[in-house]
C-alpha cells in the first residue's frame, strides 16, 4: 500500500516584524508614558512590533518563511525586518527583562486579504491574525509588576494608560517568552480582558 506524504499539518507560526529604522510611533509613545502618565517614571524603554500569527495546515518553517518573504501582504523587507517563530521553544526578538503587551482590535484582528493570498499560493486555508506588541523596559524589576504594566497599557483617563483602548481593543501581557499561538482569541472568562481588569 502506497501513501502520499502531506507535509502540512495544523500548527501555528508567528512573524515578529519591526522597523529597521527608528520607530517614531514608539518614540512618541515613550515620551508620553514618561512625561504624562502617573506610573511612567520607571519606564526606560519602549519598542513596538507588529505580530502576525498564522494557524492551520502550515508547511515546514522554511516554506513558511519563504511565503512570508515573497508577499508584501505581510511586511515590507525594504523597511522592516521579520523574525519567524514556529515553536514555543523558538526565541523572540526581544531583550531579557522586557515586559510584553499584546494589543489586538476586538473582533478585527483577522487579515482576510492575506488569508486569500495564502489560499491562492498554497491551496490551503489558514487563519491570519495581526496585533501590536509593545515591549516595555523598566528601571527596576519591581516596577514591572503586572498591575503597573496594566496601569500603563490600558487607557482609563489622561494620566493612566496609553497603549490599548478597552472599548475596542484587548490587551494581554507576558513577562517571559509569549505563548504560541498568542493572538488566537481567548474565550475563557476574563482571559482576553486580563489587563483591563487589573488596571481598574
Amino acid at each position: 500500500m502506497t501513501t502520499t506524504r502531506n507535509p502540512a499539518r495544523h500548527r501555528a507560526s508567528q512573524a515578529w516584524i519591526e522597523l529597521k529604522a527608528d520607530d517614531p510611533e514608539a518614540f512618541s509613545a515613550l515620551w508620553v508614558v514618561r512625561h504624562r502618565l502617573a506610573a511612567g517614571g520607571e519606564v526606560t524603554g519602549l519598542r513596538r512590533f507588529r505580530l502576525i500569527e498564522l494557524s492551520g495546515p502550515l508547511p515546514t518553517r522554511p516554506r513558511v518563511e519563504r511565503l512570508l518573504h515573497e508577499s508584501t501582504q505581510f511586511y515590507n523587507p525594504h523597511k522592516e525586518r521579520c523574525h519567524v517563530r514556529s515553536t514555543s521553544r523558538d526565541p523572540v526578538p526581544t531583550s531579557p527583562g522586557e515586559h510584553l503587551v499584546l494589543v489586538t482590535e476586538r473582533d478585527g484582528e483577522r487579515m482576510r486579504s492575506a488569508e486569500r493570498w495564502w489560499l491562492h499560493q498554497t491551496g490551503r486555508e489558514v487563519e491570519v491574525r495581526e496585533g501590536i506588541v509593545w515591549a516595555l523596559s523598566f528601571g527596576s524589576p519591581r516596577a514591572a509588576a503586572r498591575a503597573q504594566v496594566a496601569d500603563l497599557a490600558v487607557v482609563r483617563d489622561r494620566e493612566h494608560g496609553l497603549l490599548a483602548n478597552p472599548h475596542c481593543q484587548e490587551a494581554r501581557s507576558e513577562t517571559g517568552k509569549p505563548p504560541l499561538p498568542w493572538i488566537t482569541p481567548d474565550r475563557s472568562p476574563g482571559g482576553a480582558h486580563r489587563l483591563a481588569e487589573e488596571a481598574t
